[in-house]
């Protein structure tokens, strides 16, 4: 057993636990001896509690005796115009301030108190403006309210990180800006937010980011649009205010992100209409308030997003109708406000779909004719308890005029000059707890001889109030008091209907008349009207007849005719007379009018050709009224129908598939129904197979595509050979690894556009086709030979160029060779040359003078040359080209070969040009281009006449100074130029010898 821990003396040692409510205690002891009693309230204040009250003492400074232990403090209604924080040192437990109605312009400092004050009220003073400083200091603060001062504007820079407000109340001041994220700096505390009775007009798209706030207050501004994505940033919202703006309308998406609201107010604004896409996203809204607006008219559509909605508030708007189905969407509806409207028409079934609605206000509308004839208006609402229709001009209640309402319980007819009420009316309410009747119109007659007891028998007699006004004996009379034997049918002061309006039929363009008479024993103005599908004819054609009935001259006898003209099918329908004097209303019965028309084809059956094996459809629109009835025929029998004819539900297509030569024939579409029969033809033809179809259409569209592709390729080659002549000089120059251009040729670089530099070097190539780039050639290709008629005689085929052109600082020559060189005699229109490798035989060409942009005079070049003249064939026999001729060419003198760009003038050394393939001799021909009419070919003595090599030389290079483009050419070929001594500047090119 283990031993007690004893202390210093021997005594058991007590455990800690059991010590520290007595150190506590001792701890306490010395404060309360020094707090001593409680601190006296101030001299000038009230004390209750912990709050002090010192409002409404006209007070201009701070009371000095302000007991420490104060919690709320109570300065309102003073003059205080500013605060001496040194005041509220010594209130360590301060946590509401009141400075509401007082005479400060600035939100105050409360020195140390300001760390842990929780409200303050500044309501009603002078304050222009909020500054984030200010309120840096209120680290506790929850609520701040500022409404109604001076504040015009609200900066982003007002509300600093940092204090946790959860309601600020800024309503009834100047504010007609919000700057974008305005109060971003409360976003992760602020709850309820007020900014009513201000001048905003214009909210910015996002100008709320507080994703904890759950009311808004923008009521009584000027706002008139919401923009879409207004509200986004607002994901916790559950209330929002527009009330009392002039808002006329909402954008879709305008409450986009409000997806946890539950309460729109937009009273007293400018809506003409809602729309679906303006409620998008409003998935949790219960309660929507739409009341003092100018809506019209509502879209069954407008709905579709507000699926829970439970409140639906239109009082106050525009409505003149409510059209079948029109709130079908709103299934989960059980208050609906349509009060102070000017709804005379419920179609029916105009409140289905609503099974859940339990409430239904109609009041201060024109809905009389709806109750006194018309049934079934009120089908669909299973679910209702109250329907309320007072002050609608209500004058009789019809037998039938409340079927579907069976579990009603408080219905409200007052403010309606009631006359007369059919029997049985209310009797299949068997739930019935109140009807509200208040009228001193009735006629006690023999019809409403059963409406007294059955009040009585139902105990509900508390909530009628109803007396006689016919016959005499019995005005001002309770209906309650009247006894059951006085009440008489010795007359008929309401209308009688004696002549009903008949149902009939008419063919388009007949007119019409309905007749409606009736009887009364009343001397009582008349008034006559027509309906059609419950509406009334403002407008309608009417004669109106009267005239003494009986011979006492008691009876009056009142005729209706509705004149109908020229009817058309809008004219369809059911037409009712309504006669009314001031005892009541009386309805005829409803008759229909149809509107006939015989068969016509709406558009005419043509004949139609194709080729065997096409699809052919024939098209027999009819109209006509009953719908008629089609029947194909083919010749004359009825057409027999094959898994290849196909017709559409009502017969008005035929469609024939793979047609063969048995379908060729004589078609006729037949159209009847009760009013005649129409017949419309059409001849099909049937033509063999072939590969291009011969029909109007296919013809017209292959025109068509034929002229277009013309035209189009037209333009395009006017463009090209703009393009061509406009850059005829231009070479495009391309230094590979294998090819140097000399320094007196300029490069074109594709990719920079600069001139090369200059190399003192021989450009070199293989004897092959080139690896890295082929000298390009917009010449003799066949793809654009069309602008060269030479080429296209002769078919000159693509080829691959070998060229090389030699470089030195001496100015260019070529060895000189007098033997067998053609002389200028045989030269007279021809050109400098070029040879290549050929393949196939190919001839040379001249170069035409007309591609030259400048020409240069005859005289600097060759004074003593014959005139060109004559044909090429003429003069330059053609000559077969089976290799590259040996040697070199001619020395190049007196050409001219135009370019866009400047070039230096160069020497070259007179040397043979060096061999590129490898075996040390001059294979390689020096070649230039110049004008053939302005320049003659020199004698070479290495080109004898009819030998190869001058065959060879003999291709002429065409109209732009490139070569015959190669077949396999690429865009680094590379055109070069080089400069004689004395002239202009011309390409030089070597061919190598195959």
């Amino acid at each position: 057993m283990a031993r007690p821990v004893r202390g210093a003396l021997g005594a058991p040692r007590r455990s800690p636990c059991l010590l520290l409510p007595w150190l506590l205690l001792l701890r306490l002891e010395p404060a309360t001896a020094a707090a001593g009693p409680r601190a006296p309230c101030a001299a000038a204040c009230n004390c209750a509690g912990d709050s002090v009250d010192c409002g409404g003492r006209g007070l201009a400074a701070l009371p000095g005796d302000l007991p420490a232990w104060t919690r709320s403090l109570n300065l309102s209604y003073n003059k205080l115009s500013e605060i001496d924080p040194a005041g509220f040192e010594d209130l360590p437990n301060l946590q509401e301030v009141y400075l509401n109605n007082n005479e400060l312009t600035a939100i105050p400092s409360l020195g140390a108190a300001s760390s842990h004050v929780v409200s303050l009220f500044l309501q009603h003073n002078k304050i222009r403006s909020v500054e984030g400083s200010q309120l840096k200091a209120y680290l506790s603060l929850e609520v701040l309210d500022l409404s109604s001062n001076n504040i015009t504007e609200v900066r982003n820079t007002c509300f600093p990180h940092g204090p946790p407000i959860k309601e600020l109340n800024l309503a009834g001041n100047r504010i007609g800006t919000l700057e974008l994220g305005a109060f971003d700096g409360l976003s992760r505390s602020l709850l309820t937010l007020r900014l009513s009775k201000n001048r905003i007009t214009q909210l910015p798209v996002r100008a709320f980011k507080l994703p904890r706030l759950t009311q808004l207050d923008l009521n009584r501004n000027r706002i008139r649009l919401i923009e879409g994505l207004t509200f986004q940033g607002l994901n916790s919202l559950e209330v929002l205010k527009l009330q009392r703006n002039n808002i006329s309308k909402l954008t879709d998406g305008a409450f986009w992100g409000l997806s946890k609201m539950h309460v729109l107010h937009l009273e007293y604004n400018s809506l003409v209409e809602v729309n679906s896409g303006s409620l998008y996203g409003l998935t949790a809204l219960h309660q929507l308030h739409l009341s003092n607006n100018s809506i019209a008219r509502i879209h069954r559509k407008g709905w579709s997003f507000c699926q829970k909605l439970h409140e639906l508030v239109l009082s106050f708007n525009n409505l003149t109708r409510l059209d079948e189905e029109s709130l079908a969407e709103l299934s989960s509806l059980s208050v609906l406000r349509l009060s102070h409207n000017s709804i005379s028409h419920i179609a029916e079934g105009a409140f289905k779909g609503l099974r859940s609605l339990r409430v239904l206000d109609l009041d201060h509308n024109e809905i009389a004719g709806t109750i006194e004839d018309t049934s079934g208006a009120f089908s669909g609402l299973d679910s209702l308890s109250k329907l309320t229709l007072f002050g609608n001009k209500i004058k009789s209640v019809a037998k039938r005029a409340f079927s579907g309402l069976e579990g009603l319980e408080h219905l409200n007819l007052g403010g309606n000059a009631i006359r007369s009420v059919q029997f049985d009316a209310f009797v299949k309410m068997k739930n019935l707890k109140e009807l509200h009747i208040s009228s001193d119109s009735f006629l006690c007659d023999c019809q409403l001889k059963w409406l007294p007891p059955w009040l009585m028998g139902r105990m509900l007699q508390a909530f009628v109030t109803a007396t006689c006004a016919h016959p005499e004996s019995l005005k001002g009379q309770s209906i309650f008091s009247v006894p059951p034997e006085s009440f008489v049918c010795d007359d008929f002061l309401k209308p009688q209907i004696i002549t009903q309006p008949e149902t009939t039929m008419a063919m388009v363009g007949k007119d019409i008349r309905f007749t409606c008479s009736a009887a009364s024993s009343s001397s009582s103005p008349m008034t006559f009207a027509w309906k059609k599908d419950n509406e009334v004819l403002t407008n309608a054609d009417m004669e109106n007849f009267v005239h003494v009935h009986a011979q006492d001259g008691e009876v009056m006898e009142y005729t209706t005719i509705l004149h109908l003209r020229q009817v058309t099918f809008g004219h369809e329908g059911r037409y009712q007379c309504v006669i009314t004097n001031h005892f009541g209303s009386t309805y005829s019965h409803k008759a229909r009018l149809t509107v006939n028309e015989t068969p016509s084809l709406a558009v005419p059956l043509e004949d139609r050709v194709v080729s065997a094996g096409e699809t052919v459809a024939l098209q027999c629109k009819a109209t006509g009224n009953p719908p008629p009835r089609i029947t194909w025929f083919k010749g004359d029998r009825p057409l027999s129908l094959t898994e290849r004819h196909h017709l559409t539900p009502d017969n008005q297509l035929l469609v024939v598939q793979n047609v063969v030569a048995e379908d060729a024939g004589r078609y006729t579409c037949e159209m009847s129904n009760t009013l005649g029969t129409e017949r419309a033809h059409s001849q099909l033809s049937v033509l063999p197979a072939a590969g291009c179809r011969k029909d109007g259409t296919t013809v017209g569209i292959f025109t068509i595509a034929v002229v277009s592709s013309i035209v189009l390729t037209s333009l395009v080659w006017v463009c090209i050979i703009y393009q061509t002549r406009k850059k005829s000089e231009e070479y495009s120059v391309t230094n590979t690894d294998e090819t140097i251009v000399p320094p007196d040729v300029p490069s074109y670089l594709s990719s920079q556009g600069t001139l090369s530099d200059r190399q003192e070097t021989v450009v070199r190539t293989e004897g092959g086709p080139q690896a890295n780039g082929h000298i390009e050639s917009n010449g003799v290709c066949p793809r654009d030979a069309s602008h060269f008629p030479e080429a296209d005689a002769h078919s000159v085929a693509c080829r691959q160029p070998k060229l090389c052109t030699g470089y030195h600082k001496e100015p260019w020559k070529a060895t000189e060779k007098a033997e067998g060189t053609p002389g200028p005699q045989k030269m007279e229109h021809g050109g400098r040359v070029v040879c290549s490798d050929c393949n196939t035989e190919v001839d040379c060409y001249s170069r035409e003078q007309d591609f030259h942009p400048q020409p240069v005079s005859r005289d600097s070049v060759q004074p003593n040359g014959p005139e060109p003249g004559g044909s090429d064939q003429e003069h330059f026999p053609h000559h077969q080209c089976s290799g590259t001729a040996a040697g070199s060419c001619p020395e190049c003198q007196g050409s001219l070969y135009p370019s866009n760009h400047d070039r230096m003038l160069t020497a070259v050394k007179k040397k043979p040009v060096a061999s590129l393939d490898g075996k040390g001799d001059s294979s390689w021909t020096l070649a230039r281009l110049y004008d053939p009419d302005y320049a003659e070919l020199q004698p070479a003595s290495s080109l004898t006449s009819g030998s190869p090599e001058r065959t060879a030389a003999q291709h002429l290079l065409v109209s732009n100074g490139h070569l015959p483009k190669a077949c396999d050419s690429s865009p680094e070929s590379t055109p070069l130029t080089g400069q004689l001594p004395g002239k202009q500047r011309v390409p030089l090119l070597l061919a190598p010898k195959s």
